[in-house]
């Protein structure tokens, strides 16, 4: 039974985190902090557990963490526990600067932690067998990715998030779009950006893959008519669209925890959504940021 600690008290943190590590048979939520000590104590006496006002007085107490808190308040947490010794499973993304991804990939490569960070679709069955299939086809010249949000409409559960509404698309659901083209297409040589209207960003890609180029738009504050989530893959074989994924953030979370607990039993560190790819996630982010506020091209070092 691995023991973990949740970071974090809003609607993502109670709803799928607290949820899904509730349910799990071999995970036990020992606790949890949040930066509001009232939130943070109505969540855990939810589930019976303990709230803690001090960060490292929880992090003594379990054997890995999950955090579900904004990127940059992330980072900071993730260096902490891993430098403590603590598995760590994070969400997207990993942290709102290349040089902030890279002192949490330094902390748990020192430490020798395990890491999973939690790209929803990536932990979706029908999914990984797509982009595993996909992959293996080959022949792709490309992506055509459309991710259209609405989440400052009344009932949103996003919608007073400051960092969503200070980042915007490129940063919410650009790890999205991401996390399920690079499988498929390899990493990110080059990027060009470019600013819609509401907030909205277009991404050019060069891929390493077979010179390989997807289009990628952005926004989370489309209008609700035009609300919008694909991806297609297009190429030698034709078109492929990318399905939507099978059953609840909260079944996917479970998968997740799943796939850190077996890393943890076998001692093995090389998860394909690690703090590694997250970092990859996190630098084109900040290239397609470069791009779009000094407009030109930025390359990514190989």
């Amino acid at each position: 039974m691995l023991r973990f600690g949740l970071f974090g008290t809003g609607h993502w943190a109670a709803q799928t985190h607290a949820a899904a590590l509730d349910a799990h048979p071999q995970a036990e939520l020992a606790g949890v902090w949040g930066r509001d000590p009232g939130k943070a104590r109505s969540l855990a006496e939810r589930h019976g557990v303990p709230a803690f006002d001090d960060m490292d007085a929880l992090l003594d107490a379990v054997d890995a963490v999950a955090v579900a808190l904004p990127p940059d308040v992330q980072a900071d947490i993730a260096v902490r526990a891993a430098t403590a010794g603590r598995h760590l499973l994070l969400d997207k993304p990993l942290a709102l600067s290349t040089v902030d991804a890279d002192r949490v990939v330094t902390a748990a490569a020192q430490a020798g932690v395990a890491s999973v960070v939690f790209f929803t679709s990536r932990f979706q069955p029908n999914v990984a067998a797509f982009l595993a299939s996909t992959a293996a086809v080959g022949g792709w010249h490309g992506a055509q990715v459309t991710m259209f949000a609405s989440i400052f409409q009344p009932g949103s559960p996003y919608g007073r998030s400051p960092w969503r509404r200070e980042h915007g698309g490129l940063w919410d659901v650009g790890p999205h779009a991401l996390s399920v083209i690079l499988p498929v297409l390899g990493r990110v040589t080059r990027v060009a950006a470019m600013d819609g209207p509401r907030g909205a960003v277009h991404l050019l890609l060069d891929h390493a893959f077979a010179g390989a180029t997807s289009t990628v738009s952005l926004s989370l504050d489309a209008p609700p008519e035009a609300k919008r989530n694909e991806v297609l893959f297009h190429g030698e074989n034709g078109v492929e669209r990318v399905p939507p994924g099978d059953g609840s953030p909260v079944t996917a979370f479970g998968v997740a925890l799943d796939q850190l607990i077996e890393e943890v039993d076998a001692g093995t560190r090389d998860h394909h959504c690690d703090v590694r790819f997250g970092r990859e996630v996190v630098a084109v982010l900040d290239a397609a940021g470069t791009a779009c506020t000094e407009g030109r091209t930025v390359s990514l070092p190989g």
